[in-house]
């Protein structure tokens, strides 16, 4: 089947308490860049997500009281699976969201990075013991796991936005109940077969595929026996979210949308600074939540930048994931096709020259030329919307103050990017830009090592890194008397 060696990864039932539940009716995965079946999974509801809570809840309590060096061990176990079925996790990526194969390789072997990062913290999670106010007392302070958490994942990272928080969850001794996209449940379904091949005991991971994305998420976020949600996915949909998640006050951490400026100053490398664009704009066709939104080029190189930024985009190849050479693949839908088609045609009657590209692509009908709008201003819809697609925009600027002026001026603050060899500029600016996370001289910036996460409505919370465990846990507080 598509050329994957190990078809048993081609799982099509939720996975609860270590169990495949079959539902009653089905729904069609597709090749989003041929529209063809794939196949059909079990659609699973309110009862499938309750029952997977239940299990979750059953399993935390000898999960969490399993000493860290046994969970790291099955954590280290399930890193193992994945690198080994690399090649057959990214075909399985590849069929079900688009993106080449080449991407998707990256992507398992990022998710995975995640467990390894995560079976490491988990023996690190330490207490303090703090100087008390009385003689005949001791101040402790323990870290416990949370308890039940719960995820709702979306389609552009279908392997690695699960990795990344379900790491975290079981290296706390939380355990852990997840619905993907519905869009891109199988490479979900596959890490957990390769759980349960690891060892990692029935109720500890499950994953609860279906269409019915509210009545699944009404489960996830008001069940009385999930102690924290985490979600990956638009600003909007987030905001509702934590209204649910306020009914039991749950912990929740939200990473949520993003309008990333990338700013290349008059004294940059502007041939990295174009290969960072590149990076940072047309992963992934363009639909990732740290993508550059913003291209902002200072006047003294506008020229330049674009001309090399532009024969640079040329050279991208368009087409199927799985061909050799692809360089971007398919939007995930034909409607996402038109939204950027809409954002694109606006700009243009609003001002902006199109440069290169600007309609869909002949590869099928959910692809869409690589696009480079110039001459964008500010006040333009564009800037102020996250594109989710292979369009850039670029925008001139004056000055430091100008463009820093621009590139906060938004309720969004993910990711930032910018160029400069000027070692005080890098300094001021950083600090001024109003993100989670900076690119300096830089296009890519996540790994495991570092706390991925951004401020203003972009949501909270902190995933990767060594601070990647604090939002599964809970500290206490032991006031200990009597000591005399």
């Amino acid at each position: 089947m598509h050329n994957i060696k190990d078809t048993t990864l081609m799982n099509t039932c939720s996975y609860i308490n270590g169990n495949w539940h079959k539902s009653d009716s089905s729904f069609k995965v597709l090749n989003p860049a041929t529209g063809e079946l794939i196949v059909q999974v079990s659609d699973a509801g309110a009862d499938e997500a309750t029952l997977a809570v239940q299990a979750a809840k059953s399993a935390f309590k000898s999960w969490s009281a399993k000493p860290a060096h046994e969970r790291a061990n099955l954590l280290r176990n399930w890193f193992n699976l994945m690198m080994t079925h690399q090649e057959d996790l990214a075909r399985i990526l590849t069929l079900e969201q688009g993106k080449s194969l080449a991407e998707a390789k990256g992507e398992i072997a990022y998710g995975a990075s995640f467990i390894e990062w995560f079976a490491e913290e988990s023996k690190r999670v330490y207490g303090d013991t703090i100087p008390s106010l009385s003689a005949n007392q001791k101040v402790i302070v323990i870290k416990q796991a949370i308890g039940v958490v719960a995820a709702i994942t979306p389609w552009n990272f279908p392997n690695a936005m699960i990795a990344r928080k379900a790491a975290a969850a079981l290296a706390a001794g939380c355990t852990f109940v997840v619905r993907p996209a519905a869009q891109t449940p199988l490479s979900a379904l596959a890490m957990a077969e390769l759980a349960q091949r690891a060892g990692i005991p029935a109720g500890v991971f499950n994953v609860v595929v279906g269409e019915k994305a509210s009545e699944i998420g009404q489960v996830l976020t008001t069940h009385p026996d999930i102690a924290k949600f985490t979600f990956t996915g638009s600003t909007a949909v987030g905001k509702m979210l934590i209204k649910q998640c306020a009914s039991t006050v749950k912990k929740v951490s939200m990473e949520l949308g993003g309008n990333a400026p990338f700013i290349v100053f008059n004294d940059a490398d502007i041939d990295e600074a174009v290969k960072g664009a590149i990076n940072s704009k047309y992963r992934n066709a363009g639909q990732t939540c740290v993508c550059t939104n913003r291209i902002f080029v200072q006047k003294d190189v506008l020229t330049v930048f674009t001309e090399k930024f532009t024969a640079a985009v040329a050279k991208l190849t368009v087409g199927n994931g799985l061909n050799d050479h692809t360089d971007i693949g398919p939007l995930i839908t034909s409607d996402a096709v038109d939204g950027v088609a809409k954002l694109v045609d606006e700009s243009i009657s609003q001002g902006a020259v199109l440069a290169m590209g600007g309609k869909r692509h002949q590869a099928g009908s959910h692809f869409y030329q690589p696009t480079i709008l110039t001459q964008v201003t500010h006040d333009m819809t564009i800037a102020h919307s996250e594109i989710f697609g292979p369009v850039s925009t670029i925008i001139a600027f004056e000055d430091e103050a100008d463009v820093i002026a621009m590139a906060n001026d938004t309720e969004y603050g993910l990711a930032a990017y910018f160029y400069s060899r000027d070692i005080g500029r890098v300094w001021r600016v950083a600090q001024a830009l109003e993100y989670g996370m900076v690119g300096i001289n830089e296009g890519l910036i996540s790994n495991a090592a570092a706390p991925f996460g951004g401020v203003k409505q972009s949501g909270n919370g902190r995933e990767g890194s060594k601070y990647g465990l604090d939002d599964y846990l809970e500290i206490k507080y032991l006031c200990m008397g009597g000591i005399e």
